[in-house]
């Protein structure tokens, strides 16, 4: 079996025990972003699975939507980053 040279680890352990790997990480082409995808970019780059710029170049998003996502979730938990929760947890 052929495993392709990749900067960087192939997967993480996360707190609770559990793995994970780049096949877990949305596609690069994703156009709809639900919570779970947002957390799982958020989860990669805090683990350090992907590097932040690396995140931003391919999901072509904004520097600041990625620190709102992480602000979110460093504050309030995965569940803040559901769209029909960002009335309740965004701080004006």
């Amino acid at each position: 079996m052929y495993l392709k040279k990749v900067a960087g680890p192939r997967f993480v352990t996360l707190p609770d025990g559990s793995t994970f790997s780049c096949a877990d990480l949305p596609a690069r082409s994703t156009s709809r972003w639900v919570a779970s995808r947002k957390a799982a970019v958020v989860r990669a780059v805090m683990h350090d699975l992907i590097t932040q710029q690396d995140a931003l170049e391919r999901y072509h998003i904004s520097a600041d939507e990625f620190a709102e996502w992480v602000r979110a979730v460093s504050e309030h938990g995965e569940t803040a980053l559901r769209t029909t929760a960002l009335q309740k947890y965004r701080q004006l």
